[in-house]
């Protein structure tokens, strides 16, 4: 059998472009911290580096990419158009172009279906919803700013209304959502697969102090397997068939995140966490303005 060799492994989007399967993850990551993070991992042989204008640390992003000596073509970067940012496409992509320091992204996502008033972020824009957002993100592709577009979650609820929509020319080439043993989303991710939408998971170690890691089903894969729970916690992901952004910026962990060639979980490990029962988010909507997650995706 040939040896598994994940750190290489991509998966194509409907694009054509190759997405690498793991991913650096910076979310709740500090600006101060993100540029040594994004050093190691790119020196460590990460490809993929995801940020937000949210998380408001795109600059020293780009600082370790530069610093990490990788030439920039060599890197799948994906960053994200903030809700107050909606009707002001052209400006956001411009504001997160200049920070990360770069010409173009490789994709940029809608980083939540939510259109919110920026100068009341409990209001959402009467006028105006995620459809109206894609429609100006779809005027992006082809200007050399971005390789591709996509969306972040993005219920199938969501999905079909974008979808369905008539000003919708453009399938997103990626949803990236929430994804790990405790919020699995069987049914989201047999819609995307079926429309050709490559899931990307965030929080797929089920984020910092999660219930995730003392949770027995998991700790015995780990132990019989002789990897760390968070190791074991990837390969499902990876094994599920998405690409996966584990968040760290400690320099171990980072390499151990990345520690996943030549070995695998068997069939009876993966049902073994696909049967863990407990379930919750570590992002739900109740901070927006409008609903988003409806729980029809399990």
């Amino acid at each position: 059998m040939a040896e598994v060799k994940n750190t290489t492994k991509t998966f194509t989007l409907n694009t054509g472009a190759k997405i690498p399967a793991i991913g650096l993850g910076t979310w709740q990551s500090k600006p101060n911290e993100v540029k040594e993070a994004v050093e190691a991992a790119l020196r460590h042989g990460y490809r993929h580096i995801d940020t937000a204008f949210a998380y408001g640390n795109e600059k020293e992003v780009g600082d370790g990419i530069k610093a990490s000596g990788v030439p920039r073509e060599e890197i799948f970067l994906t960053t994200k158009l903030d809700n107050p940012w909606h009707k002001r496409v052209p400006e956001g992509i411009e504001r997160s172009l200049t920070a990360l320091q770069t010409d173009y992204v490789d994709l940029y996502l809608m980083h939540w279906p939510s259109s919110t008033d920026p100068d009341d972020l409990k209001k959402h824009y009467p006028d105006w919803d995620f459809i109206d957002t894609w429609r100006e993100l779809q005027k992006l592709v082809g200007t050399g700013k971005v390789k591709a577009i996509g969306v972040s979650n993005f219920a199938i609820k969501n999905l079909e209304k974008l979808l369905n929509a008539e000003s919708t020319k453009i399938v997103p080439a990626v949803n990236q959502i929430e994804l790990h043993p405790c919020n699995p989303s069987p049914k989201l991710l047999e819609y995307l697969k079926a429309k050709d939408i490559h899931a990307s998971a965030y929080s797929p170690l089920g984020s910092t102090d999660s219930p995730l890691s003392k949770n027995e089903a998991l700790l015995s894969v780990a132990k019989a397997k002789g990897k760390s729970p968070q190791q074991v916690l990837l390969m499902w992901g990876l094994q599920r068939g998405y690409s996966v952004l584990p968040k760290s910026v400690t320099e171990s962990r980072i390499q151990a995140n990345f520690d996943l060639d030549g070995w695998s979980l068997t069939d009876d490990e993966v049902k073994s966490l696909d049967g863990i029962q407990e379930r919750f988010k570590v992002c739900g909507d109740a901070w927006l303005p409008v609903k988003v997650f409806f729980g029809d995706d399990e």
